[in-house]
């Protein structure tokens, strides 16, 4: 608290009105992400965590499609919330966490986490204060839309866009031969002929 003020009085920043020119849904949008990564922190409970995390990564989402950029959007929830948390909750399952298996962690750890967490959201805050009302003022149209980025990448990037399909296609076959060839070269034991007699 000291430190808002102490910055506040210093750089004639108003923390009232600093959040005067942000929308409601980014309001609530944000206060939803920042609720949400702290529980990923705190919970006890490792699949609550990542599903906190899976949460999280929704509302990231959703602030992009406020910024008016769709396809990190798209892309934010097949990557992230999609594949890597699919592939944390397996890790989580096959692994079998306890509370008897966790080591003993000091409080101290948390409080600094905290401590460099609130000035590190200053500093940002302070920054984005100056700089932050010249973006606003000169928006680019059309940054961050699939329109836009399809058509720079169906014109000027083809070549590139074309060959990272063929190495695309490529990896895709050399991983059906890599498995067909295990499954060929698998000895085989002959059963045991033997009668009664």
């Amino acid at each position: 608290m000291l430190a808002l003020m102490l910055l506040n009085a210093k750089s004639g920043l108003n923390f009232k009105t600093m959040f005067q020119n942000l929308p409601i849904p980014f309001l609530i949008l944000s206060f939803l992400t920042i609720l949400s990564s702290l529980y990923v922190v705190t919970s006890k409970n490792p699949v609550h965590s990542v599903l906190a995390l899976i949460f999280t990564f929704f509302t990231i989402s959703a602030h992009y499609v406020l910024l008016n950029a769709q396809f990190l959007a798209v892309v934010n929830l097949i990557v992230y919330a999609g594949a890597i948390m699919v592939l944390f909750l397996f890790v989580l399952m096959l692994l079998n966490l306890s509370k008897e298996t966790e080591p003993v962690k000091s409080n101290w750890w948390g409080i600094a986490a905290a401590i460099t967490a609130g000035s590190m959201l200053l500093i940002i805050t302070a920054a984005f204060q100056v700089t932050g009302e010249a973006v606003a003022k000169n928006p680019v149209e059309g940054i961050g839309l699939v329109k836009a980025l399809g058509k720079v990448l169906f014109t000027r990037f083809v070549v590139p866009f074309e060959l990272t399909g063929i190495l695309f296609l490529a990896a895709m076959v050399g991983a059906v031969l890599l498995g067909k060839r295990e499954k060929n070269n698998a000895v085989l034991i002959p059963k045991e002929e033997g009668g009664n007699s």
